[in-house]
């Protein structure tokens, strides 16, 4: 008995929902109570709640593998992916689940990314070659050059740095750590070759300089990349451009 109540647990969801058409009550908070068994993520109670007590519950999520970043949301004050969030890790008895902020909410946990999106557009996030490709090979790299792109590649582009951002807040047209981190994946690829014009939206007032290097968007990123640091080698690559 003393094990099955070890593996079971009633646990207490608090949810912030907003539905655009609820006339006064757009914005409220709704409590499910749910017996979660140990393994089960954040992601498998809100579709256990979704599907057996509440089915308006609005959120996305695919592949429950933390490969899409489709269910990043704010687990008890912490930007996380539900699907890698074990509920029993927590050590709550009540959690409470909010969608990202800082973006505009569409209804209950889904937010607008276009604006996300639209940054990362901006930036050029592709390889920019001027030369015409090798006709018998492939555009080659020395280990040394790949090994640059350790910690850069990994993004999944959930937006929780973005989020956790004190600048974003401030300034929605600030382009945000995902951007720069995705800007220096490819200027810090020894196969490009027009690193300029990946520069063209970071020295900007609303780019690389507004960062303060607070270090929230390194402790909410959910796979320990370090966007700070990307930010510190763009500007320095910048310099190294403006001098010629």
């Amino acid at each position: 008995m003393a094990q099955q109540e070890q593996e079971r647990r009633l646990v207490t969801f608090r949810v912030k929902r907003y539905n655009p058409e609820g006339g006064e009550r757009k914005r409220y908070t709704q409590e499910y109570k749910l017996e979660v068994m140990k393994g089960q993520s954040v992601l498998d109670c809100l579709n256990d709640i979704r599907w057996k007590q509440d089915g308006s519950l609005t959120f996305r999520r695919s592949c429950k593998s933390g490969i899409c970043g489709s269910c990043a949301m704010t687990i008890n004050g912490v930007n996380r992916l539900a699907c890698e969030t074990q509920v029993f890790a927590l050590g709550a008895s009540t959690i409470t689940i909010e969608p990202l902020r800082g973006f505009t909410v569409i209804k209950d946990l889904a937010v607008d990314i276009d604006p996300m999106v639209e940054k990362i557009h901006a930036v050029r996030p592709y390889l920019i070659t001027k030369s015409p490709p090798p006709s018998d090979a492939e555009r080659l790299q020395s280990p040394e050059e790949r090994a640059r792109l350790d910690g850069l590649y990994e993004c999944i582009l959930c937006g929780s740095c973005t989020s956790s951002c004190p600048s974003f807040w401030a300034d929605e047209n600030y382009l945000g750590p995902h951007a720069f981190l995705k800007a220096y994946r490819f200027i810090a690829d020894s196969r490009d070759e027009a690193p300029g014009e990946h520069f063209d939206a970071l020295d900007d007032k609303h780019g690389l300089w507004r960062c303060h290097t607070i270090f929230n968007c390194v402790e909410a990123c959910p796979k320990s990349l370090n966007p700070t640091k990307a930010i510190e080698a763009l500007r320095r690559e910048l310099v190294k451009e403006k001098i010629g």
